[in-house]
């Protein structure tokens, strides 16, 4: 595959990409794509998983080192191709068309738009405090059961309101991609101050002596707890931090807007999981401080941070918390929105997706099909009631897609050394090498303790080789 991008390879007379995202708008996308529900609520299930905060905290640590050590790794992938498509394009270039396309198919399907129907549905049901006539309860539709267990299928208030936030945010970001930046840089700006605010409320004022007491205590770390099975149990706890920490990579799918993607690309990736890794590390110790572990492993419906801030200011504390996560998820999405029709953009432009997504608005500049049709398949995920199951099922595909796109960096170096390569992985082949070791293991603990989800994830991944196969074929004749 050239370097050279396929619609210049094919010269159709095309509107080109705005250049409108500064570094500072590409480092808001990464934090507000990153930040949505998941720190609010994953470190209850983890903390019943692993019975100590010390191994909670341990978890959410190596999450942020794991990613961060993505994120610095990918900087020399997206500076080498500052263009649209981010990792679709790192994955074709490196290894094959092929990969590339299971990663395009693997997000289509599932990854970005299960995770933008999961977060729609997040800001639907924190919206329902405020408002509770957005019932959850479905009212038209069936329940099917799955391997993870039964799922609702059908229409509910909550589901329809969260397909039309997605519908909202999709026409924002198809009406021009400066808005929709100017919009994800002032919801991040809100929501990191706001998780911010609930750390040093939880570190100092609102601290609970009982609540520390019983968790940086004796029972911290459990005696004996460095241990093989320890590490298996904390592979395996990492599933909801790290999909809690994703989407750091969605900056790269965007990068065809960036004023000078090939520098801040990697700048915004690296900086904006060091920002998350940090506010979601502290927001854990803030949580062990206002609440003891039995408080944060049984909080209703898993809303730790709701839990918190009811600690500490009462009744009004479900609100504030309520607003804060309305906030998260919202701007949360419209990164999210905003990133994923890229990619699906790239793939038409390589005659491996419907060819209208191929085509940026003439007045625009967006790829309105693109972002259309992600909305289409989104809200039919919304209805299904399967979107969170879907997401369960890819965890370990996404994170092999990660490793694969590093180890494409390795082929790379060797395939083509004297590329140019503005920026170059720190510490190469070592921080790569141990990444790619990391992730492996990870993927390998997770087929070993979750089968009924990693096996489910790779049939998904693996019905991809022959749609691929089959697509080349039929766009084949049609070209002929």
């Amino acid at each position: 595959m050239s370097d050279v991008p396929s619609d210049i390879i094919r010269g159709a007379p095309e509107p080109g990409f705005v250049k409108a995202i500064t570094r500072t708008d590409a480092t808001a996308l990464v934090v507000g794509s990153m930040i949505g529900s998941g720190i609010f609520i994953v470190s209850a299930d983890i903390l019943r998983q692993v019975q100590s905060p010390g191994i909670m905290l341990l978890v959410w640590t190596l999450s942020g080192v794991l990613t961060l050590l993505g994120a610095i790794t990918y900087g020399e992938l997206a500076a080498m191709y500052p263009r649209a498509g981010g990792q679709y394009v790192y994955l074709r270039e490196g290894i094959s068309p092929l990969f590339g396309y299971l990663y395009g198919w693997t997000l289509f399907m599932v990854i970005q738009t299960g995770t933008i129907a999961a977060v729609a549905v997040a800001f639907a049901r924190f919206t329902a405090v405020l408002v509770p006539s957005l019932s959850e309860d479905v009212f038209l539709g069936f329940t099917v059961t799955l391997p993870s267990g039964p799922i609702d299928v059908g229409v509910s208030a909550q589901r329809i309101f969260a397909i039309a936030s997605v519908v909202l945010l999709t026409w924002v970001n198809a009406r021009g991609v400066r808005t929709a930046a100017v919009i994800q840089t002032t919801l991040t700006a809100i929501k990191a101050l706001a998780l911010a605010a609930l750390v040093i409320l939880g570190l100092t004022i609102a601290r609970n002596p009982e609540a520390w007491t019983a968790s940086f205590g004796g029972g911290f770390l459990p005696s004996g707890w460095f241990s093989l099975a320890t590490l298996s149990l904390v592979g395996a706890a990492m599933v909801g931090s790290l999909f809690s920490m994703d989407a750091w990579n969605n900056v790269g799918f965007a990068a065809g807007e960036l004023k000078n993607p090939a520098r801040d690309v990697p700048f915004a990736m690296a900086m904006g999981v060091l920002v998350v890794t940090l506010l979601y590390v502290s927001a854990n110790v803030a949580y062990v401080s206002v609440l003891t572990p039995g408080e944060i492993a049984n909080a209703p419906q898993d809303r730790v941070g709701t839990a918190a801030l009811q600690a500490m200011f009462g009744a009004p504390g479900l609100v504030l918390m309520a607003l804060a996560i309305m906030i998260a998820t919202f701007g949360c999405n419209n990164g999210l929105i905003l990133a994923g029709a890229r990619v699906y953009y790239a793939m038409a432009r390589d005659n491996l997706f419907f060819r209208s997504a191929g085509h940026l608005h003439p007045t625009y500049h967006t790829p309105t099909w693109a972002l259309w049709v992600q909305a289409l398949w989104t809200s039919l995920l919304c209805l299904s009631g399967t979107y969170s199951q879907l997401l369960d099922y890819v965890i370990m595909a996404a994170v092999l897609f990660y490793m694969l796109t590093v180890i494409g960096l390795f082929l790379l170096r060797r395939k083509r050394p004297d590329a140019d390569r503005p920026v170059r992985a720190p510490g190469y082949p070592w921080l790569p090498g141990l990444y790619v070791a990391l992730t492996a293991l990870f993927c390998v603990n997770l087929l070993l303790t979750r089968p009924q989800y990693t096996w489910p994830g790779l049939v998904i991944v693996a019905m991809g080789v022959p749609v691929y196969f089959a697509w080349r074929a039929v766009v084949g004749r049609a070209l002929a």
